[in-house]
């Protein structure tokens, strides 16, 4: 895992830890929804009493982290900067994978399930108010098939059949090949956001 954290950055939160009134005061990194559209990257102040020994720490010179565990594969390539300007400045954290972790062939299946269905298909589908979400995966005579529901205006879409067997099948299958097929679970007699009725 890799956090840069810059210069400017590290002497602003050393200056905030200074003003505190707690001797060996650090910094918590954690992830609030990690791996959801909804998750947050969020700092916050961690006193020696709150410090759990799954943290992992990253020691700098003037700042100690303390990083939630379960978040540590959602903060890979994450970024910290300070930038002054008129009003005092502006702390900035970028974590590029804090909604969909980054993925190899050794990940599990269902982690590259939602890899691509974040990366690669549901932006697609955002162009019509649509998504697409893992709901399980199902080990069948056939062999893998991952369960999938479809929200917004994808869901009633009278397109969704065109959707899920040109799209959504076939790049999940020729990507992961212990993947044999996809089943839609989602309702679609409900059509109110439709994008297509």
């Amino acid at each position: 895992m890799t956090i840069t954290v810059t210069p400017s950055a590290e002497e602003y939160l050393a200056e905030l830890l200074s003003n505190q009134d707690v001797k060996g005061m650090a910094v918590r990194i954690f992830i609030t929804q990690p791996g959801t559209p909804q998750a947050e990257t969020c700092l916050a102040y961690c006193r020696p009493d709150e410090v759990n020994e799954e943290d992992e720490i990253m020691e700098l010179i003037q700042v100690r982290f303390y990083i939630e565990k379960n978040s540590i594969p959602y903060l890979d390539e994450a970024f910290i900067d300070f930038s002054k300007d008129r009003m005092g400045g502006q702390l900035t954290i970028k974590a590029p994978n804090a909604k969909v972790p980054k993925v190899s062939e050794d990940s599990p299946i269902d982690e590259q399930i939602r890899y691509i269905l974040y990366t690669e298909i549901n932006p697609g589908l955002a162009s019509h108010g649509g998504e697409v979400k893992l709901i399980e995966l199902v080990e069948e005579e056939e062999g893998l098939i991952a369960i999938l529901k479809f929200g917004g205006g994808c869901q009633g879409c009278s397109a969704v059949d065109l959707t899920l067997k040109d799209g959504v099948e076939r790049t999940l299958i020729e990507r992961i090949p212990p993947l044999v097929g996809v089943r839609d679970v989602t309702d679609h007699t409900v059509r109110e956001n439709a994008y297509y009725k």
